[in-house]
């Protein structure tokens, strides 16, 4: 089967112009369902996947006889879920595979989860194969916390994973479950909490299953020891490093490791005592510094005593909202931390109450205004437009997508050095048809293609660009063509009359 790379590929001029009819917010809903009829592959991929539907549109959607276009809708992130979750027990495993998949969307975020009982359904029913992380981005928080006490038992088997953060009477409960799977799962974890039974069982070989051991499981000292004197790879005195249940001795040991990878990875042990956390604050490495910077233990003075340095290369994206928020102390705390790093992770809280969120959009550090441009949903207006022009990671283009980001007086930045900060003015609904006729021409191609799409593009330049290879799409999304033109583009089958 073709991927959707392959079907764009493959399509001409006039399959690529009724694709941008098919996004046409103008598009009426004879057009659509006309589209969904008869138009080519790549025209139904754009119309089920990238927008949102008319309620008549998506009934055929559903009912349509071609298993990729199902496909196509059951990955589509604009839909409401419980439109996508129709598809939960459709006949084709590969629509089935698409809607556990999850729609694709930008990193850092989640999908809207689908509806609870449409989840446990498929975790339920659904085979080992399709239950990855995809299907788990799409269940929603309150899910998530049940699955360990959950009545359903595949559920509460799936559950068992969470095996690390349940309480001692959820373990204790899953240890005695009456089913068979959700009891030897729990079996399984606690086994991990028994260093005589690592001990037994860790891989005399370099592998994935030693390591996760190393890093995660309870160490025997015999273990430790044999780590610490005859290691079987490079890098395994780091592994134990993080283990939360090094006995104390050896958290001192490792504290004055020869290897700054290892030092490193002690520093952000919460159980290092004050001599450990003295040496490492005037470690010789760098990054070594850096990591005990920001330990828990130290007082403001002690962090301002550290000689460490901030990346400048560091990234600013999304945080998921975490299905458990933070203490508001401890947020509180590192927002007026004097450290970048613990005022960053504050910034990234999605329930910042609004003082912090004022004294953070004005914090001199580009990280931590940034990351409250990016995961706060209050984050204000001039702060979104600041951050946008002063970061260039990967992430930048989501800042245009958050609730407050501004629109009017975009057109101001179209003569900009940078093309992505000329391509805002895409989203001024004020941007002058002049300018937007010009940057149809600009040299950045992502530049011409988002003015293509301006409705106050001129009729005569958006007539010549459905004629363009290149912008064809583009300029047959945009909405200033209207019902009547539509419909003449889809009666033409695309071509041009």
């Amino acid at each position: 089967m073709p991927t959707p790379e392959d079907i764009w590929a493959d399509a001409d001029l006039p399959a690529r112009r009724l694709a941008g009819v098919a996004l046409n917010p103008s598009s009426p809903e004879d057009v659509l369902l006309r589209l969904l009829a008869e138009a080519p592959p790549a025209a139904r991929m754009v119309l089920c996947r990238d927008r949102i539907l008319p309620d008549a549109v998506v009934e055929a959607v559903l009912r349509h006889p071609d298993t990729r276009t199902r496909s196509f809708f059951a990955r589509n992130p604009h839909v409401d879920p419980a439109q996508r979750a129709r598809l939960v027990d459709d006949p084709e495993w590969f629509v089935r595979a698409h809607l556990a998949d999850a729609p694709r969307i930008p990193a850092g975020r989640r999908p809207r989860p689908l509806p609870d009982e449409t989840a446990v359904h498929m975790l339920s029913t659904y085979d080992d194969e399709l239950q990855h992380g995809g299907l788990y981005r799409q269940l929603s928080p309150g899910l998530r916390r049940s699955m360990p006490t959950h009545p359903v038992a595949k559920v509460r088997a799936l559950g068992v994973n969470m095996w690390s953060g349940l309480s001692a009477g959820t373990r204790a409960a899953l240890l005695a479950d009456a089913d068979d799977e959700v009891r030897q799962r729990a079996e399984r974890h606690a086994q991990g909490e028994d260093p005589a039974w690592v001990e037994r069982e860790l891989p005399e070989w370099s592998c994935h299953g030693r390591w996760d051991m190393l890093m995660h499981q309870a160490l025997s000292r015999a273990v430790v020891d044999s780590v610490l004197t005859a290691p079987v790879t490079e890098g395994e005195r780091a592994a134990i490093a993080g283990n939360p249940s090094l006995p104390a001795d050896v958290v001192v040991l490792l504290s004055a490791d020869p290897d700054p990878k290892v030092r490193e990875a002690i520093a952000h042990r919460a159980d290092l005592g004050p001599a450990e956390r003295r040496a490492l604050a005037a470690d010789p490495d760098p990054e070594v510094r850096l990591a005990l910077s920001v330990h828990p233990a130290l007082s403001e003075e002690e962090r301002a005593g550290i000689d460490y340095e901030i990346p400048a290369d560091d990234y600013f994206p999304p945080y998921p909202e975490p299905d458990v928020p933070r203490d508001p102390e401890d947020v509180r705390r590192d927002a007026v931390s004097s450290h970048p790093y613990l005022r960053r992770r504050a910034a990234r809280d999605h329930f910042l109450p609004p003082d912090l969120v004022e004294r953070l959009a004005a914090d001199d550090d580009l990280g931590v205004r940034v990351l409250l441009a990016q995961n706060h949903p209050d984050a204000p207006a001039v702060l979104l437009l600041r951050s946008f022009l002063e970061y260039g990671g990967d992430e930048r283009a989501q800042l245009t997508t958050r609730p407050n980001f501004p629109t009017a007086g975009l057109a101001a930045f179209a003569g900009h050095d940078d093309p992505e900060v000329r391509a805002l003015a895409a989203l001024d609904p004020g941007t002058a048809p002049a300018t937007a006729e010009r940057l149809t021409r600009d040299p950045d191609p992502a530049v011409r293609a988002a003015l293509a799409r301006h409705p106050n593009l001129p009729r005569p330049r958006l007539t010549e660009l459905l004629d363009d290879e290149e912008l064809a799409f583009a300029a047959a999304s945009n909405p200033a063509l209207g019902a009547a033109a539509l419909r003449r583009l889809v009666e033409l089958r695309g071509r041009r009359g």
